[in-house]
């Protein structure tokens, strides 16, 4: 028993310790090429950071006030 919760332990350490360092290329290669319109090479926080279609704004509030539902043909109990 103390062996499984030491063992739970070192793992929950060993899965905090991650590396803080800038992202780099491997030795020998280099950063992708400037696309074509691009204006410049993005840098790599920008390559890592999602864009607006990878996480949409919410433009809308669906529920502004309490209200009734109307009543809905099609939600029938399961069969």
């Amino acid at each position: 028993m103390r062996s499984g919760i030491a063992l739970l332990v070192v793992a929950i350490a060993l899965s905090a310790c991650g590396g803080r360092v800038t992202l780099k290329p491997k030795a020998g290669n280099a950063f992708p090429m400037k696309a074509e319109t691009a204006q410049a090479v993005p840098t790599v926080d920008q390559l890592i950071t999602p864009d607006t279609q990878a996480r949409p704004k919410r433009s809308d509030e669906q529920l502004k006030r309490s209200e009734q539902r109307r009543e809905d043909k099609f939600d029938l109990p399961p069969t």
